[in-house]
This record gives C-alpha cells, structure tokens and sequence, in this order.
C-alpha cells in the first residue's frame, strides 16, 4: 500500500508531533507499506522543496509561506501532483486544523480514502480560533477514518460532530530502548550534578506554559527549600515569554540547581531518564505525551495531571500520581512524597514500566492502524 502521511511536524523538528509521525511512518514501512512524508519547513525558502529518504521513508519537505493559506495552497498542489506521477491509496494527516484539513480535501478531490487524527493542541486550543475551527470541522466530516490517541480528545471530537465515529490508538513506545537503566554517573558528572543534592526532579522536552512551566517552577521552589533537589531539564525552554519567565525564577530562587541540557536526541534519551527520581508533566493541556510513556517505560515513578490522554496512562497511587491541574502546592507535596520514599518510587516505577510493556507497545499502535486500512477504507 502507498501511504502519503501528512504532518504539520516531522523530525528533525522538536516536540511530541514531529516524534510521534516519524515512529508511525516507520512501523508502516516496517509492515511493508511505502510511505512518502509531506511537511512544511521554514528551514527551506517558499516553493522550495527538497525530497531524502530517512529510515526507510521518503521525506519531501516544502518551504513555507508567512501566510498558512498561501502554504495551504502548496501542500495541496504538492499531493495532488505527486498522486498523478504515482498514485496513493490512502492519505494520512496528523493534526487537524492544516494537515488533516488538507488530506481530507485532497482525498475528496482526488478521490483517495483520507484518515486523519487529532493529537492534542488541534482540540484544546485551535478550535479556540474561527480560522483553524472550520478547517478542523471539515477535516472530521469528510476523512473517511477519524483517529486520536486519548479518550478524551474523541470525546471532544464527538462534542464537535455529534456521530461521529473515532478510534483511539495510544501512543507506541520502543521498550527495548526505553527501558531501565543504572544510573549514569559519567553523565551526571559532565552535567554537573551536585553530590549535595542526591534526588533529581526531572521533565523532557520543551518546557512552556501548556506544560505546566509555572506550577512545576513553583513545585521544585517549595521541594527545594525543604530538601534541596536538582531540577533536570533534558531538552530547553520556548522562547520568548516562557525564556523570560524561566529567567526571572532562577533570579529570583538562587538557591535551586537547574540544569538544562539542550536538545537532546531520542537514541541518547534513557540514559537521561536513569538520572531522574521523578519524572513530573504537569500538563495545563495534553493530549498523550511521549516523555511521560518514555519515563514510565524507564521505570521511573511519574506524576501528571489529569489532562489530555495522561489519566489513560497513569491511575493515581497505582503506576504514578495524578495531581490537581495548575496547583503548586500539591504539586509540590507529591514530588517530595515520592523523593522521600525510595520503596513507593521503586513500586510504581515498576507497575509504570509494566503498564507500558502492556498497553502502549509500538505493535499496538501499528495494528490499530493497518485495522483501519484492512477492510478498505470506504469513499
């Protein structure tokens, strides 16, 4: 089967969109399918575009305009006149307001089945905006397949088109990568971590305010102060307001250690993980996090908030801890429950990686796809 998978984000690019495309595009070349990714760049002038193959797939990334519309316009163009030169049974989008808009367009007009699938920000915030909104609704009414990988972002889907039919396919995680490992002294001496301050609090990815940068700031201030700990950051802060904001605490709290590692690529992640006692994604608004399926698969005990797809993942007090939304204090209670108590750390650390092992395996998110294609998706 040739799959054109459409996302608004694909590797190199940072966060969980860009990660989360690149694993499915390489489980369906790993199943036998030919898949040919299409994405926008700003690394890439408009109208430029640039085909190479990455891991088995064929990536063509296209240079985008200031105005989305303008950039719209190019990706429907760019599937269409591919799909003349060689023809595709199935288009795939992840993400609503452009991809999924796109491909569900593209697929009517070229009569080509089309899935696409809400991850995240497409249901907590875009439908927020006119624009984006109308794009999401066409995109759910007229894809012939409609997936999402938590349940409660299809409930919000089915808010939205009340019948709507959508299948919940979690996020994969490659266990044998992810997994536990002994802690890595060398890298916690290059990093600098202080003998002093034994426990790590820990986060992965790009820290900003829909992650929680504001209360889990404030969680490791109130920790800190009480048992000093080290705040280990595997990835960086966004630019701009949250940079400012993330500045202006440390300022403010001289006495923390906060160390931020920069990008840091998924082959190196688990060693990065073996260094952190707790792993907290304090989520305003999620939808599946790679990081926190990341940690649990390293045995790491996590805390979350019951956002997005987090609570599919975790249940409170039995693989990790589930706290209010936005609430420093008890936040803060939890890190320092588990940082004090090396036997309940070690209890859900293992239920978390033995929830991964069962659940959220990257042959499971494989076969939820090809389910999808196996009758033959229906005009």
């Amino acid at each position: 089967m040739k799959i054109a998978l459409l996302s608004e984000k694909y590797t190199p690019d940072i966060g969980g969109l860009a990660i989360s495309a690149e694993r499915l595009a390489r489980l369906l070349v790993s199943a036998g399918h030919h898949v040919r990714v299409f994405a926008p760049t700003l690394n890439l002038p408009p109208s430029e575009r640039r085909t190479l193959p990455s891991n088995g797939v064929s990536v063509t990334r296209f240079g985008a305009r200031k105005r989305v519309d303008d950039t719209l316009v190019d990706w429907f163009e760019l599937i269409t006149e591919e799909h003349k030169r060689e023809p595709f049974d199935v288009l795939q989008a992840y993400f609503l307001a452009q991809a999924g808009f796109v491909a569900a367009y593209a697929g009517r007009y070229l009569n080509v089945p089309s899935v696409v699938s809400a991850r995240g920000n497409d249901l907590e915030r875009a439908i927020f905006d006119p624009s984006r909104l109308a794009q999401i609704l066409y995109a759910l009414q007229h894809a012939n397949a409609i997936t999402t990988n938590a349940n409660e972002l299809a409930k919000k889907a089915k808010a939205l088109v009340p019948g709507l039919a959508v299948t919940v396919i979690p996020n994969g995680v490659d266990s044998a990568h992810f997994r536990p490992l002994p802690r890595n002294n060398a890298l916690a001496e290059s990093l600098g971590l202080i003998k002093g301050r034994a426990r790590v609090v820990g986060f992965a990815g790009e820290l900003r305010e829909k992650k929680g940068l504001r209360p889990l700031l404030s969680a490791y201030a109130q920790v800190n102060r009480n048992d000093p700990a080290t705040f280990l950051l595997v990835g960086d802060v966004r630019a701009g307001e949250d940079k400012q904001i993330f500045e202006e605490f440390k300022l403010s709290n001289p006495d923390t250690q906060i160390i931020v590692t920069g990008f840091v690529p998924q082959s190196d992640l688990p060693v990065y993980y073996s260094l952190m006692d707790v792993f907290v994604h304090a989520s305003l608004r999620d939808g599946l996090p790679n990081a926190l399926l990341e940690a649990m698969a390293c045995e790491k005990a996590v805390i979350g908030t019951p956002v997005g797809g987090i609570p599919d993942a975790v249940t409170d007090r039995e693989n990790g801890r589930l706290v209010r939304t936005n609430d420093a204090s008890e936040l803060a209670k939890s890190i320092a429950e588990l940082l004090s108590d090396e036997t309940l750390r070690k209890k859900l650390g293992s239920a978390a990686c033995q929830t991964i092992r069962n659940q959220f395996t990257l042959q499971a998110e494989l076969e939820g796809n090809l389910a999808l294609y196996r009758p033959g998706l229906k005009m």
